[in-house]
């Protein structure tokens, strides 16, 4: 599927809060915000990142007629410890959405290194980050409030 990264508009928010809804997307990103149903602190976290001019946000949009979103991805994070992050709308797994969106995304915000990380057994998104470059550097265990338990999580790097 052919997608596209344009920037965030207002009329995009009810998209993305609707997938950060999402049951099985909660789980299988799994570091979520603690209560994602709270569209107050929802409407909040995004008016907060779209004006930090340090964020890469970007709307993932189809290529076809109109503009269905699709999905989000970002970089953010001080220079020394960029991170890259992205949600694709459940309904569009498995179509090469998430690799299509993030090789342009890192078109985009072309510094190096940059970090990912992922729940260990999160391994469509493992795979599309391989795809784009990134190796695995290390392991640990986080706090997942979508599933409300420590769970085994991977970090992933890009460095060129």
């Amino acid at each position: 599927m052919q997608v596209r990264l344009r920037d965030v508009r207002d009329s995009d928010l009810p998209v993305f809060f609707a997938q950060t809804n999402d049951p099985e997307g909660c789980r299988m990103a799994a570091f979520t915000a603690k209560d994602p149903s709270d569209e107050g602190m929802f409407q909040d976290h995004w008016a907060r990142i779209r004006q930090d001019p340090a964020i890469v946000m970007r709307a993932v949009v189809g290529d076809g007629d109109g503009e269905e979103i699709l999905g989000h991805a970002s970089v953010f994070g001080p220079p020394e410890e960029r991170e890259v992050t992205y949600r694709i709308g459940r309904e569009y797994w498995g179509r090469g959405v998430a690799t299509a969106a993030l090789r342009t995304l890192l078109g985009i915000a072309t510094e190096r290194p940059l970090y990912a990380r992922a729940a260990a057994d999160n391994l469509a998104s493992i795979q599309v980050l391989k795809k784009c470059g990134f190796v695995l550097s290390g392991s640990g265990r986080g706090f997942a409030n979508a599933r409300g338990e420590e769970i085994d999580e991977v970090l992933l790097t890009l460095n060129d």
